[in-house]
């Protein structure tokens, strides 16, 4: 539990690398257009919990993993952002079901140490465009569906982008009460 802490709040926060493609705003909602890198992940999904109780469950998970909890015992920085994966209903709320994830550390991309906790997986994904809107404060169910919904219209009926899920993403420990960072991403068809 030490190494959690002390890693989320005295390490370097690693970026999620990307390249900027382009910017838009409309309707007051400004977004943008990345290439993300792809990369090993570390990976928990969570079944049959509310959206806001699993999304914290799965970040635990991952901090103590990224904190130590694994089979080198090795405190790896933490990086940024927290992504969960989220799979909308019909209504626009979310569905029982999210994946919780962060990119492993460069420093450990080629061989991370495996997790001690048997619900984290480590994956291999590759490389995506997405679309992405920002917003502040502490983030819950209920802000992402409502920035989804802001991106959704911001975009239109042109772009081409997975409708089935989309990901929502924290950048900010939890201790940090001001000027936090929040993005829902569409991912690129």
């Amino acid at each position: 539990m030490l190494g959690m802490v002390k890693n989320s709040l005295l390490s370097r926060v690693e970026a999620w690398p990307y390249r900027l493609l382009s910017k838009g705003e409309k309707d007051q909602v400004s977004y943008e257009e990345r290439a993300c890198e792809g990369g090993k992940f570390a990976a928990v999904e969570l079944v049959g919990k509310p959206f806001d109780e699993a999304t914290k469950e799965g970040a635990v998970k991952l901090l103590k993993y990224v904190g130590g909890s694994n089979d080198k015992g090795v405190g790896m920085g933490m990086t940024a952002p927290v992504s969960i994966t989220a799979f909308p209903a019909e209504d626009g709320s979310f569905q029982q079901k999210v994946k919780v994830s962060l990119r492993i550390p460069s420093q450990f991309q080629d061989s991370p140490p495996c997790p001690t906790d048997e619900s984290i997986k480590i994956e291999e994904r590759q490389g995506m465009t997405i679309y992405s809107t920002q917003f502040g404060g502490y983030a819950k169910e209920a802000d992402y569906v409502s920035y989804a919904a802001k991106l959704k219209a911001a975009l239109g009926s042109d772009a081409a982008y997975h409708k089935d899920f989309y990901l929502c993403n924290g950048y900010d420990p939890p201790m940090k009460p001001y000027g936090r960072r929040n993005e829902v991403w569409f991912v690129k068809e």
